[in-house]
């Protein structure tokens, strides 16, 4: 039996009916039962990102969001591009986290998913930088972009591309994988 391994989901959008954030609850249903899912529900909480609030602890939604960070074995984020980059709020909750190292070294998985052929790559491509930044353990073999979304995903939030399908259940199993090698 495995060990079970805590993650933390993020969806990079506010919208209830998001695409990535239906495709997050969709990979969160395709995992295998030993890796636990958390949601992170708090972007609209945080506030702007200013360093002179970053003083001691910081802002009690930032505590939170640097809280569950920490008590996760992994990080799963779902995010759509926004104006060729990554959504301001997701973005803000990343710079919270660049000085306070609870993403150091963590398992993180990043999908962008968008209804354009190119599947949000300049998003993608920002993000992977930023969790470089903040030395996340960025598992490139599980990362994905995902052109064409909305033919890949019903509006219930139901995956109906097998190859899609497919392409997120290996990047469960690597996630999987690289908590369990953190955890030796």
């Amino acid at each position: 039996m495995k060990k079970e391994y805590n993650i933390l989901a993020i969806s990079g959008s506010l919208r209830n009916q998001s695409s990535n954030t239906l495709l997050m609850h969709a990979i969160i249903k395709l995992a295998p039962s030993y890796l636990k899912f958390g949601v992170y529900g708090g972007l609209n909480d945080l506030p702007h990102f200013n360093p002179d609030l970053d003083i001691e602890k910081g802002p009690e939604s930032v505590q939170n969001l640097r809280a569950q960070l920490k008590n996760s074995d992994g990080v799963l984020i779902c995010t759509p591009e926004y104006g060729n980059g990554v959504p301001g709020v997701l973005k803000n909750a990343l710079d919270w986290i660049v000085s306070s190292g609870e993403w150091l070294n963590k398992p993180t998985v990043a999908i962008t998913a968008s209804p354009s052929p190119m599947g949000g790559d300049k998003a993608h491509a920002s993000l992977l930088l930023t969790l470089n930044m903040i030395n996340a353990q960025i598992l490139h073999e599980a990362s994905l972009t995902i052109p064409h979304i909305t033919l890949k995903m019903n509006k219930q939030g139901v995956i109906i591309d097998s190859e899609t399908q497919h392409a997120l259940e290996n990047s469960l199993l690597c996630l999987g994988h690289a908590c369990n090698q953190m955890d030796k």
